[in-house]
């Protein structure tokens, strides 16, 4: 793998927990429960959609 391609997966990993991150940065009492839903839903768009509303709802 080249130095871009592990840039670009690392990227993508970022992307796609986003949701919980945001919701750990923010310190949401659901932040827990969001990054679960976040892991198991995130791989469709209408899960990590939702998850990412979620996070940024107080």
């Amino acid at each position: 793998m080249t130095s871009t391609g592990a840039l670009v997966l690392i990227a993508l990993v970022v992307i796609y927990f986003l949701p919980g991150l945001v919701a750990a940065r923010r310190k949401h009492r659901n932040a827990t429960a969001i990054g679960i839903c976040n892991l198991l839903f995130g791989w469709t768009f209408i899960g990590w959609g939702i998850s990412l509303i979620w996070a940024f709802k107080d």
